[in-house]
């Protein structure tokens, strides 16, 4: 097996305009991969350390103080050997050293190096047991931008098309779909209006949280009928975001605990959500359960800041059967191997997984065989944009490489 000649990482521009890294590694025998690593703008409390406190130009020294002299010559026979030698050289349990973001990118580019030098794409070099590029995710569409990711919009931050058939071609054309049907009524509805789109693509504009829903659910009924395919409206309320003082503080309203479960629960029931992502504040293990046992089993209820991809928090998700999905973040975490005992973890004990970009992108595809490798049930990387187009592109390579 081939060893590692070489490892760069360079700083490039995510889809925010702000910096991150990529790496390349090649290996002696020619054989390379490159991946930048995306970063996120709402992000949870127990996520690893994107960069040092120094920011790029900090991470930079320390790859090349630190961490390239430890990997040059590395045998690369599988990418956990790489993943191993970038936490013994960060050395802290957050990567609060050499960042998450240079972790990813030189995680994914050391198993995109080897599936070159094994003649395999990346979703067979990630492939769990059982998985044979034949079942593709559904797709997870962010088609309004509220919360963080647009300033001025509804509180809640996602209005999202779920798109869920078995090939990939359907549901990236039922979310698409869903995303123009929206944006049409806007402009019908507030002609004069500047509406524009958010950080990850969807339309933003000033209205309220229920009647974003509304118009929604709305356009995922017309594409429903216009396509005979299966689309349904979820939401990503990124709770933690609007939780102060004990209370979850809409422009609208107000509510306790116990008052946000109950509101969530109409919301499904009244626009028969099929995606519920953080519905509560990233500490609130309790009330997710009480709200999976009331509406779990019409819904996925998704956690994300809840978990941040990490088998600790996973576990004692687990233990309060608090969701019955978990949101897969690769930079949430730091390395693949550390995503995979993730999904590895979830699958035991029967959680859907959700494999998800990040609102400042890169224009790259590798997220997409992250899903199909793991046997995701869902991919969430938005609807337009260009960097959200390669992920559900790359998606229609893979759909069209299996089909006989």
């Amino acid at each position: 097996m081939s060893r590692i000649a070489s490892v760069d990482l360079d700083p490039i521009y995510d889809s925010r305009g702000r910096l991150t890294v990529e790496a390349t590694i090649v290996l002696d025998s020619g054989a390379r991969g490159r991946a930048g690593a995306p970063s996120g703008a709402s992000t949870g409390a127990h996520e690893v350390v994107a960069f040092p406190a120094g920011g790029v130009p900090d991470a930079l020294v320390a790859f090349r103080g630190r961490l390239a002299p430890a990997l040059n010559g590395v045998e690369v026979s599988d990418f956990m050997a790489v993943d191993r030698i970038l936490h013994e050289v960060d050395g802290t349990p957050n990567f609060a050293r050499i960042g998450g973001n240079p972790a990813t990118a030189v995680s994914v580019a050391s198993a995109l190096a080897l599936g070159e030098e094994t003649h395999r794409p990346l979703w067979k070099v990630l492939a769990r047991p059982g998985i044979d590029g034949s079942r593709f995710p559904g797709i997870v569409g962010n088609c309004l931008n509220g919360g963080r990711h647009a300033i001025g919009g509804p509180d809640i931050q996602e209005f999202i098309a779920y798109a869920e058939e078995p090939r990939p071609a359907d549901s990236i054309r039922a979310a698409v779909r869903v995303h123009e049907l929206l944006g049409a009524e806007l402009h019908r509805r507030y002609p004069k209006a500047a509406l524009g789109r958010g950080d990850e693509g969807g339309w933003v504009a000033a209205i309220g949280n229920v009647e974003a829903l509304e118009l929604l659910s709305e356009a995922c009924a017309k594409a429903r009928d216009e396509l005979h395919l299966s689309v349904h409206p979820g939401l990503d309320l990124a709770a933690s975001e609007f939780f102060t003082d004990g209370r979850y503080r809409y422009k609208e309203q107000t509510l306790d605990a116990e008052g946000q479960e109950t509101f969530v629960a109409r919301l499904v029931d009244r626009y028969g959500l099929k995606y519920v992502e953080d519905p509560f504040d990233q500490e609130a293990f309790e009330s997710f359960a009480h709200l999976t046992r009331a509406v779990g089993d019409r819904t996925l209820i998704v956690g994300d800041d809840l978990y941040c991809t990490n088998v600790d928090r996973l576990r004692r998700g687990i233990d309060h059967r608090s969701t019955n999905a978990v949101l897969i973040k690769v930079n949430q975490i730091g390395t693949l191997t550390d995503t995979l005992a993730a999904v590895d973890l979830a699958g035991a004990n029967a959680l859907a997984t959700v494999t998800s970009h990040r609102s400042g992108e890169v224009p790259e595809g590798w997220l997409a065989h992250v899903a199909v490798g793991t046997g995701a049930r869902g991919l969430k990387c938005g609807v337009l944009g260009g960097e959200r187009v390669a992920k559900l592109n790359e998606l229609l390579r893979l759909g069209r490489a299996t089909q006989p």
